[in-house]
């Protein structure tokens, strides 16, 4: 577990010093992400000198393991931006309204957006 958390936060770590280093507009944990999702194709590609070089839990499902484990606690990830919210109650007053329409935006957005991409990764899995 401790292998895996590491390539995970190593990778997390790699793209935001990329996204700073760049000055990229895009968050360094979503290209930490992609670094990670490059990391899984190729030890999937390569899986026989993958299991000779890297240590067992990142090629025996410990990665995998140690990532659901983060998911299924993620919302106690949640608590310092709740406490931040708590702590600003003043800026809710006064926006309010507006905050509410960017979310409710934001959130349909976001819905539509995995669905259709949903659907195109459907699609192209189908074709193969």
């Amino acid at each position: 577990m401790i292998v895996s958390l590491t390539l995970i936060l190593l990778a997390q770590l790699l793209g935001e010093a990329l996204a700073r280093a760049a000055a990229l507009p895009v968050p360094g944990p979503v290209i930490g992400m992609a670094l990670l999702l490059g990391f899984l194709a190729l030890r999937d590609r390569w899986r026989r000198a993958s299991t000779r070089w890297l240590p067992p839990p990142l090629v025996d499902g410990g990665l995998e393991g140690t990532a659901k484990g983060l998911l299924a606690h993620l919302s106690i990830m949640f608590v310092p931006a709740a406490v931040g919210i708590v702590g600003r109650l003043d800026v809710l007053a006064s926006h309010g309204l507006a905050l509410a329409a960017v979310l409710i935006l934001s959130v349909t957005l976001t819905l539509a957006t995995t669905v259709l991409t949903f659907v195109a990764v459907s699609r192209v899995m189908d074709r193969r």
